[in-house]
């Protein structure tokens, strides 16, 4: 069998702890930058935010229970390509892992891009006194182009680095990120809403050259667009399953990690996966709860709702503004003082959230890339690693390259490419349901793995707590896939429903449906090339590789 692999090892270095795994998992789900990215968005939902978030975070937990068990059962560099292959087999293994983790991430690079504009370089240039720079980054093309290139080099930076030096930043990032979250907190806290009127005023004309009286006009723009997501309400019936499948864009992520723990250390340990990715996902909600009550005790929650769909209407459609920056409510925090250091301080620490969380975008992805090359389906070159940093640079570069064409279409809105938002999340929770499937049947068919794992002590009536968990988060699964693809409410804009203007997102289905068939181009090309080599890949994919 030595000769299967690309090597015998993988060559992988387990330099992250458990805690590690958690900050990564912690960042995944990011509050600040995914989360108020779409609460912002979901304006026009009935069902009440904390409502979601809270219904939602039960059904991820059962994530939680899949991953970290599957994590235990075989904790290999790759994660939903490796369990997939194995259990399901190579063609599908490879065709859901490599669209959900390669290719539909160069889609999130324009995001991360916008995120990182809003977050980060807008905030701290207008507080700088550069009004025109962040303006153009916060209302331009080229800005959204320029950021998402800036986020290119940053991220593909920190991944070079290596595990051990991003674990650093990580850890950096995650504590001053803390500190300038308590500090918003505080702020809005002990504020009161007409000091926020008042310093809003103030505050956005001197910095953003707003118009005077943008509170009110702000106020109205938002009504007219459609605001009414309330805090809490809507019942735990349709209104709030609703509002499920866009939260999930920000939430679904706890077990973004799971592809890295052939690099951490007490990987086999389930009760300490479940803990670090279900510690992540228990903060995250609970601080999220606690965030958006302070922005409705200070802000208001009407007018937050208001100002994110006051600014959204104007960005996707064009529409008059009078705040002509995205609310970003650690701005928002800010200007309730008048004393720069401080603004500074908020928006500076609070930029860390982003700077911790950035490496994601390619860091789970190159594992699966270095997976499938070490299984010889992609050239063998891209299954090497740098040996003082554990880095497999071909395959970052398999990430980097694609997505500057991604991000350009992204950012000047070619063929639709902008409306894809949504089809970057779905496009994983497919991989998703591959591997939770993967995990229903495992225990059954692989029983000598499954019984040697200490995952197999834990049952349910004596059924195998992995399959409890993982039939009840295919479920939620197969829920969020019925609305994004079918659409039946006309919510989401990425599927087969007819949208505002009378179309369906044709843009989406199409490019969705060429991702995968790239993947089952790739993966019966070098099948049969490897035949030809006398490699039978089935036989590779009978195997598990040794880190």
């Amino acid at each position: 069998m030595s000769n299967l692999f690309v090597r015998k090892a993988t060559g992988m270095v387990r330099s992250w702890s458990v805690f590690d795994a958690f900050v990564y998992a912690f960042f995944s789900i990011n509050l600040v930058t995914l989360g108020l990215y779409s609460f912002s968005q979901m304006y026009y939902f009935e069902g009440g935010m904390v409502n979601a978030l809270i219904v939602s975070a039960v059904f991820i937990f059962f994530e939680v229970i899949v991953y970290a068990s599957l994590i235990a059962i075989m904790p290999r560099s790759g994660g939903d390509y490796v369990w997939q292959s194995r259990v399901l087999g190579g063609a599908v293994g490879f065709i859901l892992a490599v669209t959900g983790w390669w290719f539909i991430l160069w889609l999130w690079v324009p995001l991360y891009g916008d995120m990182f504009r809003h977050i980060v370089l807008v905030p701290i240039l207008g507080i700088l006194g550069a009004q025109n720079t962040a303006l153009w980054f916060a209302g331009t093309q080229d800005g959204s182009f320029v950021s998402a290139l800036i986020t290119l080099a940053i991220v593909s930076v920190f991944i070079a680095l290596g595990m051990k030096t991003y674990a650093r930043i990580q850890k950096f990032s995650f504590y001053g990120g803390m500190l300038g979250l308590a500090i918003v907190i505080i702020l809005f806290l002990t504020g009161s809403n007409a000091a926020f009127k008042t310093g809003l005023d103030a505050n956005a004309t001197a910095l953003f050259g707003a118009p005077a009286g943008v509170y009110d006009a702000t106020v109205t723009l938002g009504s007219d667009a459609g605001a009414v997501t309330p805090f809490t309400g809507g019942g735990l019936g349709l209104a709030v399953f609703l509002v499920l499948p866009y939260l999930v864009f920000f939430n679904l992520w706890p077990n973004w990690g799971a592809t890295l723990y052939g690099e951490v250390r007490g990987a086999t340990d389930f009760k300490r996966n479940v803990s670090g990715m279900g510690w992540a996902l228990g903060a995250t909600t609970v601080l999220g709860i606690l965030l958006l009550y302070s922005i409705g005790k200070t802000v208001g929650w009407d007018f937050y709702v208001q100002a994110g769909a006051a600014w959204w209407n104007h960005a996707w459609y064009g529409a008059d503004v009078a705040l002509p920056v995205w609310p970003y409510p650690a701005l928002l925090a800010a200007f309730l003082t008048t004393n720069k250091l401080v603004q500074f301080l908020v928006v500076g620490l609070m930029s860390l959230w982003w700077f911790g969380w950035c490496g994601t975008v390619f860091l789970s992805s190159t594992r699966v890339i270095f997976a499938a090359a070490f299984d010889r389906l992609l050239p063998e070159k891209v299954a090497e690693v740098n040996e003082r940093t554990g880095t497999p640079v071909y395959a970052l570069l398999l990430m980097v390259v694609p997505s500057i064409l991604v991000a350009y279409l992204f950012s000047y809105n070619i063929a639709n490419f902008a409306s894809l938002t949504l089809c970057s999340t779905l496009v994983i929770a497919v991989t998703y349901l591959g591997t939770t499937i993967s995990a229903i049947i495992l225990p059954y068919t692989k029983p000598d793995l499954y019984n040697a794992s200490p995952v197999a002590k834990y049952k349910i009536l004596g059924i195998p707590l992995i399959t409890v968990a993982g039939v009840i988060f295919g479920g939620f699964l197969v829920f969020l896939l019925y609305e994004w693809i079918l659409d039946p409410n006309a919510l989401y804009g990425i599927g087969y429903s007819i949208n505002e203007a009378g179309l369906k997102n044709t843009s989406s289905l199409i490019y969705m449906g060429s991702m995968y068939l790239l993947a089952a181009i790739i993966y019966f090309g070098f099948k049969s090339a490897r035949k030809k080599q006398g490699i039978d890949l089935d036989k590779v994919h009978a195997e598990i590789p040794a880190e």
